[in-house]
């Protein structure tokens, strides 16, 4: 009985420590994904505006948001005075968990997903709608008139996109019969969505840039206005997990219009996953 019990405990903890090393590999994926992304858009902004990028850090400085992270993470943090001491620090990593825990069920082939829900699409938008939660809680909990007024705004926005989120992938489930990724994948062996939902594929694309606050739907971040937005107030790490889950919602969103819209497949058992396309 003691062996047997014995047993028990080591298959309960070797369990565990799969679960956590699917989580990991998850979790070191989008952070080498975000850190690669912010040294190209700098170099395209770089080129755009006629000057150099990050060159120094690297070869080509592709270690500049190495750099750059290592900076934020021996940075002093600061506080406000009269901030809510428990939301100020929570909020950043509620934030960022949620971007990882919306990674973790993105299929990146048949059986190759961290964690297998069946209705993996129905998750994904009740994630989308807690962030709103963490960026409100960030602004309030700073207790700064200027970072109040940028979660404001932030949270209005998302909030109204998120209406039009749901409708568009309202048409996906209709055409597809289903709620699951793979399911919406194996849905478009013959034809992509984007052409056959020519207009939705557009709206969705406006959606997804309003989602992300990128340019021209940035405003809830005026500089002129609000210095920062919901995120003045926040330095060092706490700043850190904003900005890594801004990005990695940004490639998120990305790859699940790949997956909606995107993806093209000669034979249903020729499904590679999402990494064949990328």
């Amino acid at each position: 009985m003691l062996i047997f019990s014995k047993f028990i405990i080591i298959s309960y903890f070797l369990g565990f420590l799969y679960k956590f090393l699917k989580f990991l590999n998850v979790l070191v994926t989008v952070l080498i994904m975000v850190a690669y992304y912010t040294v190209l858009e700098r170099r395209l902004i770089g080129f755009v505006q006629r000057r150099k990028g990050p060159l120094v850090v690297g070869f080509l400085g592709v270690f500049q948001a190495m750099a750059d992270g290592l900076k934020l993470l021996v940075k002093e943090g600061t506080k406000p005075t009269n901030a809510d001491k428990l939301l100020y620090l929570l909020c950043p990593i509620f934030t960022f968990f949620l971007s990882i825990a919306s990674w973790c069920v993105i299929p990146l082939g048949v059986g190759l997903c961290s964690v297998e829900i069946r209705f993996n699409l129905l998750f994904l938008l009740a994630i989308s709608g807690l962030n709103v939660y963490g960026v409100i809680l960030s602004g309030w909990a700073s207790n700064s008139k200027y970072a109040l007024l940028g979660a404001l705004r932030a949270g209005a926005q998302m909030i109204s996109y998120e209406i039009s989120f749901s409708v568009i992938l309202l048409n996906i489930v209709i055409c597809s019969g289903s709620i699951n990724l793979l399911s919406i994948i194996s849905a478009q062996s013959y034809y992509w969505y984007c052409f056959q939902h020519f207009p939705v594929f557009v709206m969705f694309l406006i959606t997804v840039l309003a989602e992300t606050n990128r340019h021209p739907y940035d405003f809830a971040e005026a500089e002129s206005e609000l210095v920062s937005g919901f995120n003045i107030e926040y330095s060092s790490m706490q700043f850190t997990f904003f900005f890594l889950a801004e990005y990695s919602n940004m490639i998120l969103m990305s790859v699940i219009t790949v997956i909606l819209f995107l993806r093209y497949i000669i034979k249903r058992q020729q499904f590679t996953g999402i990494m064949g396309i990328c």
